[in-house]
């Protein structure tokens, strides 16, 4: 670790230190009050109110800790394996299986594939068996007053959050997430709950917490509303005609353009729509690296989550899920063969 990087690190440890208090309460009262002033000024929220709900916020050093190491800092070999085991893809076949209907009816209305949906589903939160056990407003207070790296992207959250609680009569100490105030089972932050949350029932209420049909639709709308080409991959993986080894076109990684003066054969089946925002990527494997070409659908699954491992994993995902349901003798006998993607 270089000097200027220890340094960072003891400056966000002292900050933090001196904002959190061994019970968790704000002490940092003037930065909270002037949020509170701006709450009031641009949203006519009541200052009493929200001052009142500020006193009942609890800040959670636990969550400094882990927004410090995410997992998409690991190579890829061992993140992949978090999210491509045998549970979790049988897992994504039951939740297909139990929720056909509003898959296919989405799919249909949006041109997003039910793969797709399912696996950002078993990605985010194992099918709604994981969704956070923290206090939204706690997560997003502690990130927006006790973490100075993203200090600003939080407090806009929390506004979101705040607003979002308004329109949807919801109590604000209610709600409960991940510990960066991902919510729900497509872990949705808020300001992406107020823009792409649908309320697929019709009973006047977006709940992405409980309600699967609404889960569905709202992934759906927030792909769709980011630019997913129907009929579009979303990576093929770069292979020598000659089965080279893929090492020796590591250089390939910064343009797509070099795929064909260099003789690389992709083995397209399905489209894909190269753009200045698609470049090759290499995944790290516990020896050597995988070469793989991504479309628009790659860059428009990193607006979820904008970490080319996450990307690849929901594909992924995506893929073994979708090859064991049509491999099990319950889906032959039921449902036709299809592939995510197309």
């Amino acid at each position: 670790m270089n000097f200027t990087n220890l340094l960072l690190r003891l400056f966000i440890a002292c900050h933090c230190f001196i904002i959190l208090s061994c019970t968790g309460q704000i002490k940092d009262q003037e930065t909270v009050n002037g949020f509170i002033k701006q709450m009031v000024r641009a949203h006519q929220f009541d200052e009493t109110a929200l001052t009142d709900l500020f006193d009942k916020v609890e800040l959670n050093e636990d969550i400094i800790k882990k927004i410090s190491k995410p997992s998409e800092g690991l190579p890829w070999y061992k993140y992949r394996k978090i999210f491509l085991k045998e549970p979790r893809i049988k897992a994504g076949v039951q939740f297909w299986r139990e929720n056909a209907e509003t898959l296919a009816a989405v799919e249909k209305e949006t041109g997003v594939p039910a793969a797709i949906i399912v696996a950002i589903i078993g990605v985010e939160t194992q099918y709604g068996q994981h969704t956070g056990h923290y206090r939204v407003i706690d997560a997003l207070s502690t990130l927006a007053f006790a973490y100075p790296p993203r200090s600003q992207f939080f407090r806009s959250e929390l506004e979101q959050f705040l607003l979002l609680c308004r329109e949807e009569r919801i109590d604000p100490l209610t709600p409960t997430g991940s510990y960066a105030g991902a919510m729900g089972m497509p872990q949705f932050m808020p300001s992406s709950y107020r823009h792409y949350a649908v309320d697929f029932n019709k009973d006047n209420y977006r709940d992405i917490w409980q309600n699967p049909g609404d889960v569905i639709a709202s992934i759906a709308n927030y792909f769709a509303k980011h630019g997913w080409q129907t009929g579009q991959s979303v990576a093929v993986q770069i292979r020598d005609k000659n089965q080279k080894s893929e090492q020796s076109f590591s250089f390939l990684k910064e343009n797509l353009s070099l795929i064909k003066s260099n003789s690389i054969n992709p083995n397209i089946s399905t489209p894909l729509l190269y753009t200045a925002k698609t470049k090759i990527i290499v995944f790290e494997q516990e020896h050597g690296e995988e070469l793989w070409a991504p479309s628009d659908n790659f860059y428009v699954i990193t607006r979820y989550n904008h970490s080319p491992l996450y990307a690849m994993a929901v594909f992924q995902l995506s893929l073994a899920i979708s090859n064991l349901r049509v491999s099990s003798s319950y889906e032959q006998n039921h449902i036709p063969a299809t592939h995510p993607g197309t």
